[in-house]
């Protein structure tokens, strides 16, 4: 039951990137219509791209707050990250 929350959890930001990427402009406009770099913000840091796309979106750029809420997105990018490390370390221990 673990592995399939650990599953949902990691394909959550995937998909929502994948759902505003497909159904809405803000991915192309917020990376200027380029293909290359919410690629691989969609492989690497999830939830960075889609803060940085939501914060963007906005105003049409980011800015102040903005950036907050993109720290804040790689800050659960690390997270993830961290907790999975951590994770299959305390398997591999016990």
């Amino acid at each position: 039951m673990s592995c399939f929350l650990l599953v949902l959890g990691l394909l959550g930001p995937r998909l929502a990137l994948l759902y505003a990427w497909i159904f809405t402009p803000r991915v192309t406009d917020a990376f200027s219509g380029s293909f290359l770099v919410p690629l691989l913000g969609f492989l690497l840091l999830p939830w960075t791209t889609l803060a940085y796309c939501a914060a963007w979106s906005l105003v049409g750029g980011v800015t102040g707050i903005g950036w907050l809420v993109v720290v804040l997105g790689l800050l659960l990018d690390l997270g993830t990250y961290a907790g999975r490390s951590t994770s299959q370390r305390m398997q591999s221990a016990g």
